[in-house]
């Protein structure tokens, strides 16, 4: 896949990105959700954004070339393995909480890759936020327990396709741009 990146001048510190908002802009990606991937940004993992903030996660995790993927019993949607960014937690502390919460998968905060911002839209209001994505492989995958959000995992090979619900297309583009 091509990298069609975006660099958006990020700074790290109290200074920030000087991005334009959606501005009718096309995603790249869409989904079940409704959520829209806009753009992806390759920039410092201590980035701040001026036109929103940094205020979820997302996981890439892989094994033997599988891509774990996770189905959430709200959506009944397939995703990555992700969440909201709880106060006073760093979006790479956030990461491996998740991934633990919602697959039973330990990978250690600094074992953890960073790859990059997502910047996406979400609902009816459009309301834009940046999602800090991650990356890791595992050679021993742990068991899964489904629990209250997460309905099932599933090792994806390539694109095929998961029986229970969709796949959101905006996640299966951010995991192509960090494929081991």
């Amino acid at each position: 896949m091509t990298d069609t990146t975006t660099n958006t001048g990020a700074n790290t510190g109290s200074s920030t990105a000087k991005n334009s908002t959606t501005g009718g802009q096309a995603p790249r990606a869409g989904g079940p959700t409704g959520m829209e991937l806009l753009d992806f940004h390759r920039e410092p993992e201590d980035a701040v954004f001026d036109d929103a903030r940094v205020g979820y996660v997302l996981v890439a995790l892989w094994h033997r070339g599988r891509l774990l993927m996770v189905r959430v019993r709200e959506r009944d949607c397939w995703e990555l393995p992700g969440g909201k960014i709880d106060p006073g937690e760093t979006p790479r502390q956030a990461a491996a909480r998740e991934l633990r919460e919602e697959s039973g998968q330990e990978v250690a905060p600094e074992r953890l890759r960073f790859a990059g911002f997502a910047r996406t839209v979400v609902g009816p209001e459009r309301r834009m936020m940046y999602g800090a994505l991650f990356t890791a492989e595992t050679d021993a995958p742990a068991p899964f327990t489904p629990c209250e959000e997460i309905a099932a995992v599933h090792w994806r090979e390539g694109s095929e396709p998961l029986e229970g619900g969709a796949v959101r297309t905006a996640d299966e583009y951010l995991a192509a741009l960090c494929r081991p």
